[in-house]
C-alpha cells in the first residue's frame, strides 16, 4: 500500500457517509478543494469511478459500495482492535443500549449474556426489543443488531451470525385438510398467515428465488401478527401457512409439529449484522460487545 493510501481510504468512507465534499472536509478538518484532489487522485490510482459527483450531492458508484463494504469491516476491525488495547489500561464500563429484532436476541444475544455479564459486571446493558429497523442515532442507542440487508450504508455493520434460510410451514393438521403448496404461487389458494411490518406497516411479501430468479409473492389469510412467535403459534394450531426463518422452527420441525414447505424455493438470507454510528469514536463497552459477538 502506498503512503496515503489508508488516509484516502479513510477519508472516502467519510465523504460516501456524509454524500457532501463540504460536510466531510469539516469532519476530517482540511479544504474541500484538498478532499476532492486526493478523491480524484485515490480513483486514478485505483482505475474506477468511485463517487457520483452532481452540483448539489455526492454518492458512490457500484465500485465505490462494494469498496465501502470492504473498508467499514476492516476499519472495524481496526477499531474494535484499538479498543483492546485500551482495555489493558481500564476496565469496560458505563450503560450500553442495544436495540435488537426478537429473533437475534433469541439465537444470539440471549446465549451469551451469561458469559458477558461475568466477564464484564461494570457494564450495564438495556435491551430494546423490536423487530423494526430502528434510527439507533435518532432513538440514541449505542448499536443495533438486524439482517445486514436491513442496515443502512452509512452505518459500520459487523457480522455476528451465518446466513438465515427462510422456511415456510404448515402443521400436519392443516396439510391434512388443505394440502400443501407445490409452487408459491399455489399459495393463493392457501389460507396464510401475514406479518405486519413495524417500519412501514405494510405486510410483508413473502420472499422466495430458484435458479436465481426472485419472487415475491402477496399472501391472504384470516390472521395477521407483527410478532413472529404469534405466527408460529398460529400455525402450530393449524390456522394457516407461516414463513418464518429456520432458527424460529428448527424445534418445532424436528418434533413433526411443523413441516416445511416449499424447501427449494426458500432463500438464504445475509444474516445477523451488529451496526452502529461511526461519526464517534467507538465506546469500550461497545467494542468487547462486539468482540463477544462476532463471527
Amino acid at each position: 500500500m502506498r503512503r496515503g493510501d489508508l488516509d484516502d481510504l479513510a477519508a472516502f468512507s467519510v465523504v460516501a457517509a456524509e454524500r457532501s465534499f463540504t460536510r466531510a472536509a469539516a469532519r476530517l478538518n482540511m479544504s474541500q478543494s484538498a478532499l476532492s484532489h486526493a478523491m480524484k487522485a485515490l480513483e486514478q490510482r485505483l482505475g474506477v469511478r468511485l463517487l457520483a459527483r452532481t452540483t448539489r450531492s455526492v454518492g458512490t458508484t457500484e465500485a465505490g459500495d462494494e469498496l465501502l463494504l470492504t473498508l467499514r469491516s476492516a476499519f472495524a476491525d481496526i477499531d474494535t482492535s484499538l479498543a483492546a488495547l485500551g482495555r489493558r489500561r481500564a476496565t469496560p464500563s458505563g450503560s450500553l443500549r442495544l436495540t435488537t429484532g426478537r429473533l437475534p436476541a433469541q439465537v444470539i444475544v440471549q446465549p451469551m449474556l451469561a458469559e458477558f455479564v461475568r466477564s464484564y459486571p461494570d457494564i450495564k446493558l438495556e435491551i430494546d426489543l423490536n423487530d423494526r429497523f430502528t434510527d439507533i442515532v435518532a432513538e440514541r442507542f449505542d448499536a443495533g443488531i438486524r439482517f445486514g440487508e436491513q442496515v443502512e450504508k452509512d452505518m459500520i455493520a459487523v457480522r455476528i451470525g451465518p446466513e438465515v434460510r427462510a422456511a415456510v410451514v404448515a402443521a400436519p393438521s392443516y396439510l391434512e385438510q388443505h394440502g400443501a403448496p407445490r409452487t408459491p404461487r399455489d399459495l393463493a389458494r392457501h389460507q396464510c398467515i401475514n406479518y405486519r411490518l413495524g417500519s412501514s406497516g405494510g405486510l410483508f411479501a413473502w420472499q422466495f428465488s430458484q435458479h436465481g430468479r426472485r419472487l415475491d409473492v402477496r399472501v391472504d389469510g384470516p390472521l395477521v401478527f407483527n410478532d413472529a412467535d404469534m405466527i408460529r403459534s398460529a400455525a402450530i394450531d393449524g390456522l394457516g401457512i407461516a414463513y418464518l426463518y429456520e432458527p424460529h422452527v428448527a424445534a418445532e420441525v424436528a418434533d413433526g409439529r411443523l413441516v416445511r414447505l416449499l424447501d427449494s424455493w426458500c432463500p438464504k438470507g445475509s444474516g445477523f449484522y451488529l451496526y452502529y454510528s461511526g461519526r464517534r469514536q467507538l465506546p469500550p463497552a461497545l467494542a468487547v460487545l462486539i468482540e463477544t459477538l462476532r463471527v
